[in-house]
C-alpha cells in the first residue's frame, strides 16, 4: 500500500509540473484530472484556437495493480523518464501506447 501511495504522489507531481507550462497559443485552459479512487490521471487542454475547437489529452496515466501504465504521452521529455528519475523502477512502468510486441524491445515492463 505504501508503494501505491508513493506512485500516486509521483504521478500527480509529474502532471502538476507539466501543468505549469501553459499553451502558447489560442484561448486554452489546461488542467489536471486526478481520479485517485480508480487511479486515472490526466493533463487535459480545452478551449479555442481562433475558430478551431481544441480538446486534447497531453498525458494520461493509469495505475493498475503494481504498475504505472502510461496510456498517452504528448511531451518531449517523456513521462516515463521523469518517473524513473523520481525513483520508479523501469520494471514498474508500462508504455501502454506501444504495441505489446514493441514493449519487449524496451527496458520497461511489458504489461
Amino acid at each position: 500500500m505504501e508503494r501505491l501511495n508513493q506512485y500516486r504522489q509521483w504521478v500527480q507531481q509529474v502532471l502538476t509540473e507539466h501543468n505549469q507550462f501553459k499553451p502558447a497559443y489560442g484561448s486554452l485552459e489546461q488542467f489536471t484530472i486526478f481520479d485517485t479512487q480508480n487511479d486515472h490521471y490526466q493533463l487535459a487542454t480545452v478551449g479555442w484556437d481562433g475558430d478551431r475547437r481544441v480538446f486534447s489529452c497531453l498525458i494520461h496515466i493509469d495505475i493498475k495493480g503494481d504498475k504505472i501504465w502510461i496510456q498517452h504521452d504528448g511531451t518531449e521529455s517523456g513521462v516515463a523518464n521523469e518517473l524513473v528519475e523520481l525513483g520508479v523502477p523501469k520494471q514498474s512502468i508500462v508504455i501502454g501506447f506501444h504495441d505489446p510486441n514493441a514493449r519487449r524491445l524496451t527496458e520497461f515492463a511489458i504489461g
